[in-house]
């Protein structure tokens, strides 16, 4: 029998992924646009497979994302994509390709790494847990439209923008100590203003992206420093209610709009849930950002069976909105959590929760210190990926 064993996908393997890719997620989609993408994956050593003899049987790539955690920016590894071809599935090929993925995001120096999950058995066992959700509501396109701002100046956006757009969601989101959303490489902003598919629009201190789905339209991001821009950007995206009865919103669930609009979202709300993972436990929590107020000691145990290097007794110290993980001596009242734990916590999982599902032991003194630390805004994402 021929050894499995994970490989960088090179170019010649395109078409088997391209099969592969098709067995696992159904047809669609431009299979020449799929593979000059994929090409800029291969380059950068983000995209992984595996291989009986040499045939590939699996593959999955690595976005080379930002993530917001407590309004700071953090490195994550996005791993999307993942597919087994069906005659090996049941055979741990999943799990061998996704140790590849991890190993390959330490090598990449990404301290986090999250997905979107087909299943959570594979996923879990790896030790990602889930962290936070993407929300799609929906609202009347004619409340929209009535939400004024009209003294607000909005104009069309272009590719000159693109900075733009990162500047203020940047500042958005630090303002809001946003846990969740994602920073795109600035090539793939400039791809979507030049799509002619996708409107935006840009104010003063805000924009807005979407775009007609289905009958509808959808807001991929709306950003408003203000009540007035927002009120501006939303009723931009109203002024379609004449074609558009509803328009889908992906935004969080204490976003302005819902505080805005005359009537509430559509019950019909939809949820995906993403999982995080800690590759570099320091290099996380030391990224993340922290409350001001929050101040805490305490000691933990951590076991990572699949990455060694967070395996330990560490010392955590978080004071002035900043946080540092040290080597430590073994102590009798540490809190141990393995990288499930780790990541729920990392995430504002309250603490008793992860008790309760056994996911977290140890001394419980610091467990309310412990969720104002990690606490705020309940993470999310905007984009599916």
């Amino acid at each position: 029998m021929t050894e499995l064993r994970v490989v960088d996908v090179a170019e010649d393997h395109l078409d088997s992924v391209w099969q592969v890719r098709i067995r696992s997620f159904g047809p669609g989609g431009d299979r020449e646009k799929w593979q000059q993408n994929a090409r800029a994956f291969i380059e950068d050593g983000r995209l992984l497979g595996v291989v009986d003899g040499t045939e590939l049987v699996a593959a999955a790539r690595i976005w080379p994302f930002e993530q917001w955690w407590g309004g700071r920016r953090v490195p994550m590894g996005g791993v999307a994509g993942v597919v087994v071809a069906p005659e090996y599935r049941g055979r741990g090929v999943g799990s061998l390709l996704m140790r590849g993925v991890l190993r390959r995001c330490a090598e990449k120096g990404y301290p986090l790494t999250g997905l979107y999950p087909a299943t959570t058995v594979l996923y879990r066992h790896l030790g990602y847990e889930f962290a936070g959700s993407r929300y799609k509501f929906s609202f009347q396109a004619a409340d929209l439209r009535t939400l004024g701002g009209r003294g607000t100046a909005v104009r069309r956006a272009g590719v000159a923008d693109a900075d733009r757009f990162q500047e203020l969601a940047s500042k958005a989101h630090e303002d809001r100590r946003s846990s969740g959303p994602l920073i795109w490489p600035r090539s793939e902003i400039v791809s979507w203003l030049e799509d002619e598919d996708t409107f935006a629009y840009v104010a003063e201190d805000g924009f807005v992206v979407y775009n007609w789905s289905d009958g509808a339209l959808s807001v991929d991001e709306l950003i408003a420093g203000s009540e007035e821009t927002a009120r501006a950007l939303w009723a931009t995206v109203g002024s379609g209610s004449s074609i558009a009865r509803t328009v889908h919103a992906y935004c969080p669930p204490y976003d302005p709009i819902h505080l805005l609009a005359e009537h509430e979202a559509d019950g019909d709300t939809k949820i995906n849930r993403w999982m995080l993972r800690l590759i570099d436990a320091p290099a996380a929590l030391a990224g993340r950002g922290y409350p001001e107020g929050a101040v805490l000691e305490a000691d933990l145990r951590i076991d990572d069976p699949e990455l060694p290097a967070n395996t330990g007794d560490w010392h955590l110290s978080v004071a002035g909105g900043v946080a540092e993980l040290k080597p430590a001596e073994p102590s009798p009242d540490a809190l141990r959590l393995g990288p499930r734990g780790l990541a729920a916590l990392y995430a504002g999982t309250p603490v008793q929760a992860l008790r309760a599902a056994g996911l977290v032991t140890g001394e419980a003194g610091l467990d309310p210190v412990l969720d104002l630390t990690f606490g705020g805004p309940a993470p999310y994402m905007l984009d599916y990926f």
